[in-house]
């Protein structure tokens, strides 16, 4: 969370691709929420993009390096995402990159991003997938996969943690939580091009070149889901891209 280069690269793609789906060049004159921080770099990142950010997070250590270091540009508050403390409909943009596993109930995460974000704005979704072969916090593989149980002590026996507490959700599971937003897919416009979107860490590129057969047929093991979310219709208003957004049919419980 600390590293400045992955952090700052990571803000480049999410900017990217909000960018492209409001159609513009920059963040300039959007208000954007942070959803989990931490050390502040991912917000005045897209800061210097033209947004008025606020960052929020639960990281008190990482909010106190975040106010130090960019404080007097950018807001940061201790609060907690599924009880966020601001009115309805207050964000253009929220952005919630590889949060919700970490959270104790993912749907009441959802619920507040739905609720903060205007009518005309986007919810930039990093997802992580259960079925991502390879966990991308203790980098042991299908650890994710696995009952919570026998997850614990295969963490344990690793040596990295005394216990795994992240709660991963599959594709579906991830559909059924945006239930009521109407959601593009972006993963694979990322993957088919991803200098366009800044996104060269999210696979290796000998996986980017597949034909696109092959990764559909690799949808539900995508390791991260990159998707952006509304509460009313919207569609992508950038250009044409080598391959285009497309919608995500969500579902309800």
């Amino acid at each position: 969370m600390l590293d400045e280069a992955s952090r700052r690269a990571k803000a480049a793609k999410v900017a990217a691709v909000v960018q492209h789906f409001r159609g513009v060049e920059d963040l300039a004159g959007l208000r954007v929420v942070d959803v989990g921080c931490s050390g502040g770099i991912v917000a005045d990142a897209l800061r210097e993009r033209g947004a008025e950010v606020l960052g929020l997070d639960i990281d008190v250590p990482g909010l106190a390096r975040a106010a130090r270091r960019f404080g007097a540009t950018t807001s940061f508050v201790c609060a907690d995402s599924q009880r966020m403390p601001l009115r309805d409909a207050v964000a253009d943009v929220v952005v919630c990159n590889h949060v919700y596993e970490h959270v104790v109930d993912p749907a009441a995460l959802f619920a507040e991003m739905r609720r903060v974000v205007r009518p005309d704005g986007q919810v930039y979704l990093g997802l992580g997938n259960r079925l991502g072969v390879v966990e991308p916090h203790y980098r042991l593989p299908f650890l994710s996969w696995l009952p919570r149980r026998l997850a614990h002590r295969y963490v344990r026996a690793s040596g990295r943690a005394e216990h795994y507490h992240e709660a991963f959700a599959t594709r579906a599971g991830l559909r059924r939580l945006a239930a009521g937003l109407h959601v593009w897919d972006y993963t694979y416009p990322v993957l088919a091009d991803p200098a366009a979107f800044a996104g060269g860490d999210a696979v290796p590129g000998a996986v980017a070149r597949l034909p696109r057969p092959a990764l559909r047929a690799l949808r539900p093991v995508v390791p991260t889901y990159l998707w952006v979310a509304t509460t009313a219709p919207q569609r992508p208003r950038g250009p044409r891209l080598a391959w285009d957004p497309e919608p995500v049919s969500t579902t309800r419980a």
